[in-house]
């Protein structure tokens, strides 16, 4: 019996509203409570966060809703799969 391996996808969310390092930490915990995600980067100087997530788990829309219920706006993403992760 073969099991089909989802590889962890690697999102980049922009962000909008991040204006200091309380801000990064609300969006990377909002970010690191959903199921399926395994990592999270959040930098405001940059207004984007950096999330390792398994997509059989989690959608990308999920991420971008749990960044606005936060109280940012989730401008956008790019999406692609996590380099050395299965």
């Amino acid at each position: 019996m073969q099991h089909k391996v989802t590889k962890d996808q690697l999102a980049i969310i922009r962000i909008d509203g991040m204006h200091c390092h309380r801000c990064e930490q609300t969006v990377r915990k909002v970010l690191s409570a959903k199921p399926g995600v395994h990592e999270v980067e959040v930098d405001f100087n940059s207004r984007q966060a950096s999330v390792i997530f398994n997509p059989s788990s989690v959608k990308i829309s999920e991420l971008m809703s749990a960044v606005e219920e936060a109280g940012y706006h989730a401008a956008g993403f790019t999406q692609s799969e996590a380099a050395g992760k299965a």
